[in-house]
């Protein structure tokens, strides 16, 4: 159990991981912990291709907070949009699923434009825009209407189906996780019986 929350921790707050552990024992873990990460890596791949789970992410780099006063979701110059290095991010994060052998997924996306894009270049499968996914961020009204709706949406995905991914905003992850996500980086859920979730660990993309 300890050995399972370390490497929990590890991926998620490496830091904090680290709190309270004597000298030795910390000097050891130092050394240790590229190959922890790279087998918790591993083992989250593992569980991707193994039916019933779900790789939320969060749209790539694009700079700024929000969305420009009166700006339109079929309109994207009216929006805040990825940055060139969002572009070359959300493609790396495809180029490592495809590194890893996650090929092909059932794509869902924020109906934002940088979401939609992200998901695009990620481009590991055909891309669907989710209502559910979208930010609430500016319109907090709309948030418990957009987690009933995702909450049903993901209620409804087989147990042992094809992995689902989710392009989102960091509001809808941290909702769902009670984790901070960020831009560019994905929580990773396994999907059980009625509805239910749970969070196995994030993932940074990093090579």
């Amino acid at each position: 159990m300890k050995n399972m929350l370390f490497r929990h921790l590890a991926i998620i707050s490496p830091w904090y991981a680290l709190i309270g552990l004597p000298v030795g024992l910390l000097a050891l873990l130092l050394i240790l912990m590229p190959n922890t990460l790279q087998a918790s890596d591993q083992a989250l791949v593992e569980r991707m291709q193994s039916g019933g789970a779900v790789l939320m992410i969060r749209h790539a780099e694009a700079p700024g907070t929000g969305d420009p006063p009166g700006f339109k979701l079929d309109d994207c110059s009216t929006q805040r949009n990825l940055s060139a290095d969002g572009r070359l991010q959300a493609a790396a994060i495809g180029d490592w699923l495809r590194a890893h052998d996650v090929r092909r997924a059932r794509v869902y996306s924020s109906q934002w434009c940088r979401c939609l894009d992200t998901a695009r270049l990620i481009d590991v499968g055909e891309v669907m825009p989710l209502p559910a996914l979208n930010n609430f961020y500016t319109r907090p009204q709309d948030r418990e209407a957009n987690l009933a709706a995702l909450y049903a949406f993901l209620a409804e995905q087989p147990t042992d189906g094809e992995l689902l991914v989710l392009v989102t905003h960091q509001v809808t992850i941290s909702a769902l996780t009670g984790e901070y996500t960020p831009s560019g980086h994905g929580a990773l859920l396994g999907l059980g019986q009625g509805g239910r979730f749970t969070l196995i660990g994030e993932l940074d993309f990093e090579p």
